[in-house]
């Protein structure tokens, strides 16, 4: 089955499409395909979008999400990896809303350190702290295999313990930048 689209030239020269569910079938006689129309949408540009949306979404539900998603786009796809990334978005919008990235990013600059790197991997620990409990060791799997977090780098327990102890030497610092930016 599949959606067709025929096209016909009105008297006055317009150009009117249409929309029709069809499938192709053998000819009893001669054996070449013919299309048989399903059902008749009617006018294109006056079809029911969200319908033809609730119908795909319909089909789609007795297929795997990869075959999904390849139907979908007309290519052949494979999904490598899935990772959550709602809560950790989240988290990170009220990360630079309350001005800590931002202070953060201040206080390791002025340590001659990757400012960009170190909030990555701060922001990583505190989200794996509020999203799913765990040590530092833990935090290094989970954001390796089971969340998505914007722009951080490789996160191993190395630099795990190095953002801890930039954090103890640069608290006083960052939340005086954190008050700062949200007292008024």
């Amino acid at each position: 089955m599949y959606l067709r689209e025929t096209r016909r030239r009105n008297k006055d020269g317009s150009l009117v499409s249409y929309l029709q569910l069809a499938h192709n079938q053998r000819h009893p006689e001669t054996g070449s395909p013919v299309a048989k129309i399903i059902h008749n949408f009617g006018r294109a540009e006056s079809v029911d979008r969200e319908a033809l949306r609730r119908l795909v979404a319909s089909i789609s539900r007795f297929l795997e999400p990869a075959d999904a998603v390849a139907a979908g786009s007309g290519l052949e796809v494979e999904i490598v990896d899935a990772r959550r990334y709602g809560g950790a978005f989240a988290l990170d919008a009220l990360f630079e809303r309350l001005g800590i990235g931002k202070a953060l990013r201040q206080a390791a600059a002025h340590r001659r350190l990757d400012a960009a790197a170190v909030e990555r991997i701060c922001f990583a620990l505190v989200a794996q702290r509020a999203l799913e409990l765990g040590s530092k060791l833990a935090a290094t799997r989970w954001v390796a295999e089971r969340v998505a977090i914007e722009r951080c780098p490789r996160l191993d327990a190395d630099a795990a313990y190095a953002a801890m102890d930039f954090l103890a030497g640069a608290l006083p610092e960052i939340a005086a930048a954190i008050f700062a930016s949200t007292a008024n």
